[in-house]
């Protein structure tokens, strides 16, 4: 059942793995993952490998490099277990497989095993992997724009993300925060966003580190009249965030979002009255027309008297 859970899931997600998988992004980093693979299966190629087999067989792995396959497989389970997307399971394994390939290459060769590692540094720096870009109903902040939407309406509560465009763990939950404020966003209930990675004053006036140690990015915090309630992941004594998972059911859960939806809904009710009112006037009662036909009928006879 362990193994099948995970099976169905990717099997439902599969049509979105087929667009992730076609971005230039994940094409590079897919042949980076499976290159050992290629230079030891390919015919004219691994003739010419080293190997320590005892049958001489080049064109096979050996049981040192079958040895850190699984051993990457087992570091590959082990991380997904966190993952909250499939981004995550997709970018955990294309990272672990890099890392085998670097040891792998300079087990074989350390010309080959240099020339890898120089690929891997080139990728990173020029190849950035894709920002969500679905639909969203967010505020995005900046340092001059925060302060005064969290102060301007008391009414009104924010949930707003701190996060870095560096950071894949910001990159993951991007969706799922989307898909958040698509449900739930409403006049009294706002999402926003503010890149600490960028507004540096942002991260030490609300106490959130850029820092990867600290590993407090993504952080969530919940402010109300203009003041900060709670947050996800909270911080220890030493700075750094207690383990959390950002999964959708944990932040409905924590933030009491099916609530804070429901009190908003009033709020937006009273919104909607108010424009109402002001857009049409009230109607008069009965005995008021009544009133104003008969002062216009004594304004009329008294015309007719003076002419």
């Amino acid at each position: 059942m362990a193994l099948l859970t995970p099976l169905f899931a990717f099997l439902y997600h599969l049509p979105q793995v087929y667009k992730w998988l076609l971005k230039p992004y994940y094409i590079a980093s897919l042949f980076m993952s499976i290159a050992f693979l290629a230079v030891r299966k390919t015919p004219g190629i691994c003739d010419h490998l080293s190997t320590q087999r005892e049958d001489g067989n080049s064109c096979d792995f050996d049981w040192r490099e079958v040895e850190i396959l699984m051993f990457l497989s087992a570091i590959v389970m082990m991380k997904n277990r966190r993952a909250i997307t499939v981004e995550q399971h997709v970018g955990n394994i294309i990272l672990f497989s890099k890392v085998a390939n670097v040891i792998l290459f300079f087990r074989l060769d350390i010309r080959m095993g240099l020339l890898y590692l120089t690929l891997c540094i080139v990728f990173l720096m020029t190849c950035k992997p894709p920002l969500y870009m679905g639909p969203e109903y967010i505020k995005y902040f900046s340092d001059k724009t925060i302060d005064d939407e969290l102060d301007r309406d008391s009414r009104v509560t924010w949930i707003v993300e701190f996060f870095a465009n560096w950071s894949p763990e910001c990159q993951s939950f991007a969706s799922v925060y989307a898909d958040l404020s698509l449900k739930y966003n409403c006049a009294g209930l706002k999402f926003g966003k503010v890149d600490i990675g960028r507004y540096g004053e942002v991260s030490k006036k609300y106490k959130v580190s850029a820092s990867p140690l600290s590993k407090q990015l993504p952080s969530l915090v919940l402010f109300q009249g203009g003041k900060e309630v709670m947050r996800r992941p909270q911080v220890d004594k030493k700075g750094r965030a207690v383990s959390w998972s950002f999964t959708e059911e944990n932040i409905i859960r924590e933030f009491n979002l099916n609530e804070l939806y429901q009190k908003s809904k009033k709020l937006n009710k009273t919104k909607g009255d108010k424009v109402s009112q002001s857009q049409f006037p009230p109607v008069p009662e009965e005995e008021e027309l009544e009133q104003q036909g008969a002062d216009t009928q004594g304004e009329e006879s008294e015309s007719k008297k003076d002419k």
